[in-house]
């Protein structure tokens, strides 16, 4: 039995820039990393803003095992049932109760004897105004724990103190929680001290000549002059973040986090 899995996180896909990127450089680290299961948050997936099955299953193709989301996952209305009918793909645990879809899920590691948990959820500050999601984190917890003690996290928020603090919280019963939203990847991944690996946010894969994304003219005239502006994804400058975790499948703890980013800046 193995003693430790190790899984692969890819931050926000952008768009097809994103796509074509995570298409060429993801088999690599797959065969380089050997990780026992892939998770990627592709929220953005389709022109920047929601995901359609059609892009959903693209990403599946890539040996992804999981997809989670955000605040942008129910964007595209014509995919509601394909989020409502797909386990391998969720959405923020705490929307309210009887929205469709599934927010956390549980799944078997291909060539071991273990299970995996993975939970979305999503922020308040900033964001919309949904349910607490520590208080979500917890409950779903309580369903789960007897099942895995292994529990993967991506905890979609824009305040960094809002994510670190869902950090603390969850310190000793997830196993690794990962931030997502900001796009911008930060240096501060560790083992926090009761055994949960942490980032405050993975950053994204797609375009860095943008802003977060999306085309630099457009997003520059929304800040100065405070008017609605076309989201557009941009093109240029593709970089692949993500991080690679390994945990202890006896104990469920974070062994270790590693930040990746391809190519550097």
């Amino acid at each position: 039995m193995n003693s430790s899995i190790t899984v692969l996180f890819i931050g926000d896909i952008i768009g097809e820039p994103g796509y074509n990127h995570t298409q060429t450089f993801l088999p690599s680290l797959i065969s380089k990393h050997k990780p026992d299961f892939v998770i990627a948050n592709g929220e953005n997936i389709t022109e920047g803003m929601g995901i359609l099955e059609r892009d959903a299953l693209k990403l599946f193709s890539l040996n992804i095992n999981v997809l989670t989301g955000g605040n942008h996952t129910m964007d595209k209305i014509q995919a509601h049932k394909y989020i409502n009918d797909t386990r391998n793909l969720l959405r923020p645990a705490n929307y309210p109760r009887g929205v469709y879809g599934n927010g956390y899920g549980i799944y078997k590691v291909s060539n071991t004897n273990h299970k995996i948990a993975v939970i979305n959820l999503m922020g308040r500050v900033f964001m919309k105004p949904i349910e607490c999601p520590f208080k979500t984190f917890d409950w779903v917890y309580e369903k789960i724990k007897a099942e895995t003690n292994i529990i993967f996290v991506d905890f979609h928020a824009e305040a960094s103190a809002e994510k670190m603090a869902f950090g603390w919280h969850c310190d000793g019963r997830a196993s690794v929680v990962v931030g997502t939203h900001t796009h911008i990847q930060t240096a501060d991944n560790r083992i926090l001290p009761n055994g949960t690996a942490y980032i405050t946010d993975v950053g994204m894969t797609g375009p860095y000549d943008s802003v977060i994304g999306m085309k630099k003219e457009q997003s520059i005239k929304r800040f100065m002059f405070a008017t609605p502006q076309k989201h557009e994804v941009g093109q240029n400058d593709l970089h692949l973040a993500g991080v690679l975790c390994k945990i202890d499948t006896v104990t469920g703890r974070g062994i270790s986090i590693d930040r990746i980013f391809y190519p550097e800046l």
